[in-house]
């Protein structure tokens, strides 16, 4: 660690922070200096001055999170401010998990996506209506409002699979139907342009936890093998992207399903990420899946899981889309 003069004169100085890189490595107490937008030491640099210096003695300084989970597709619509989120050191969050979103949607398909949003986040309905201002239908256009608007962090927004399989079939989806070959052909088009348009992926759910508003499933919930590899095809056409996934792995089984998933890595050569989970019935299913991870990885697939730095809450209310006895038998 260096503590020479730097070449570059700092506009920034950060004292006394206890300095975690994100490597891996031992935190250290150090001053962090920067230059516009850019850190050009790390050390000691008592004798050396700034326009600006922030003592940060018993504090962290990290490199900004990211937060790779959220839901804010409708905020970071009206809203410059990503709360949550920017409370704790987050500088990008993605957003379009769980196969929700706004784009591509049409006019007469907008009440079906905010029942579904509703539902899956438990985010008000009167808020989103209020503050959605439906200037766009395709996910590039989507894009393009999100791009007009300032706000204080990064964001990179996944290609949700409901509002594809809506835009795409209508009712048929919502009444989850099985897409069709041109059903499949128009996702994978819609894939590939939504990644060539600055999607950073594309997300699916298939749990039944993910319900709308009026207790549907999400409309993603029993689509296909050959769907789900159409529209990572698109990913592929494009040249980028990943998929992101959140399922109950019961269809039918967790090997029979995660199999169906190394096959769509493998056929579209795009990397997969998913949410670990466990079920109550089956208390070291995380242990299966880690294992299948690990399996996969072995083989050359990126297939990985992920998990919440910390325990997940949850609200319960008659009201709303989990209660008391959501999971009872009747």
């Amino acid at each position: 660690m260096s503590a020479d003069p730097m070449s570059v004169e700092p506009t920034l100085i950060i004292r006394n922070g206890t300095i975690v890189d994100g490597t891996g490595a031992e935190p250290v107490e150090a001053d962090l200096a920067l230059a516009g937008d850019r850190i050009v030491g790390i050390g000691d640099f008592g004798a050396q001055s700034a326009a600006e210096e922030i003592d940060a003695r018993g504090k962290l300084v990290t490199p900004g999170f990211v937060d790779i989970h959220t839901h804010y597709d409708g905020q970071a619509v009206w809203d410059k401010h990503m709360a949550p989120s920017a409370w704790h050191g987050v500088t990008t969050a993605i957003m379009g998990n769980c196969g929700v979103g706004f784009a591509p949607c049409k006019p007469e398909d907008r009440e079906k996506l905010v029942e579904l949003m509703e539902g899956v986040e438990d985010i008000p309905g009167p808020v989103l209506h209020e503050g959605l201002n439906w200037q766009w239908e395709s996910f590039a256009e989507y894009l393009d409002v999100l791009e007009k608007l300032p706000r204080d962090m990064d964001l990179g927004v996944l290609l949700p699979h409901a509002a594809v399989r809506v835009y795409v079939m209508g009712e048929r989806a919502i009444q989850l139907e099985h897409a069709t070959p041109e059903d499949i052909a128009r996702m994978r088009e819609i894939s590939a342009d939504a990644v060539r348009a600055g999607a950073f992926g594309f997300s699916t759910s298939r749990t039944i936890s993910h319900k709308s508003l009026a207790g549907d499933y999400t409309p993603t919930l029993r689509a296909q093998e050959a769907e789900l590899t159409g529209i990572a095809r698109g990913m592929a056409d494009a040249g980028a992207g990943f998929l992101e996934i959140v399922s109950d792995w019961d269809e039918p089984d967790p090997e029979t399903e995660f199999a169906m998933l190394r096959r769509i890595v493998e056929d579209s050569g795009r990397t997969a990420v998913f949410t670990l989970n466990q079920r109550h019935n089956r208390p070291d299913f995380w242990r299966d899946l880690l294992r299948l991870a690990g399996e996969a990885a072995n083989d050359g697939l990126s297939i990985r899981p992920v998990v919440a730095p910390r325990p997940i809450g949850i609200l319960l209310g008659l009201e709303g889309s989990q209660n008391p006895f959501s999971g009872t038998a009747t």
